[in-house]
């Protein structure tokens, strides 16, 4: 199978087309929200989220000490647990920001809008929050196509390309795991 993986182009392209297409969706639904009508169950999501994250954290952090300790199992174990995470992550912000408008840090009264009042409420906190959720957004983006490509050379066994793309993989994912928790604790007094 090894071979037959690392010998097919198609699944190259395949990353590269899922590397694409996953920003262009979940960017057109967050300024484009479809709502399909999911109900108000959905605004328990962002909670959701912030538990699949802080998971993702742990299944991280516990790949990488079992590789530390010679343990190939528990290492692709806790990578393929981060990997399911990330897909389930995946599918329900989907599900959440087709039914629900973004929520604007700062938005006191709901409306949508952060008018000058609720503006200088929020203060600096506010900056720092857009600092935090741009680096989260942009990584998150970033990441995706490297998180596949080091699944695709541990797959085909090419342990070497595999270990010179975590080495900066590893860090991003880990660090947009870390501020998506950050991000929900943020904004978490503004969600209706």
């Amino acid at each position: 199978m090894e071979k037959e993986l690392s010998g097919n182009k198609s699944y190259l392209r395949i990353i590269y087309v899922i590397s694409m297409v996953i920003p262009l969706v979940v960017a057109f639904l967050i300024f484009f929200p479809a709502k399909f009508g999911a109900g108000n169950w959905v605004k328990v999501l962002p909670m959701v989220h912030a538990i699949i994250n802080s998971l993702t954290v742990i299944t991280l952090i516990a790949a990488l000490l079992a590789i530390k300790k010679g343990n190939v199992i528990a290492h692709r174990s806790f990578m393929l647990a981060s990997l399911i995470l990330g897909v389930f992550f995946l599918i329900s912000y989907i599900l959440y920001h087709s039914n629900v408008p973004s929520v604007k840090y700062g938005d006191l009264n709901h409306d949508g809008i952060v008018d000058d009042l609720e503006m200088a409420t929020a203060g600096t906190s506010r900056l720092v929050y857009l600092v935090i959720l741009a680096s989260h957004i942009l990584l998150s983006i970033l990441v995706v196509p490297f998180v596949l490509f080091a699944f695709y050379y541990a797959l085909t066994n090419q342990i070497d390309r595999h270990k010179k793309i975590v080495k900066y993989t590893y860090p991003v994912w880990m660090y947009v795991s870390i501020t998506g928790v950050i991000v929900y604790f943020l904004i978490r007094p503004y969600y209706f």
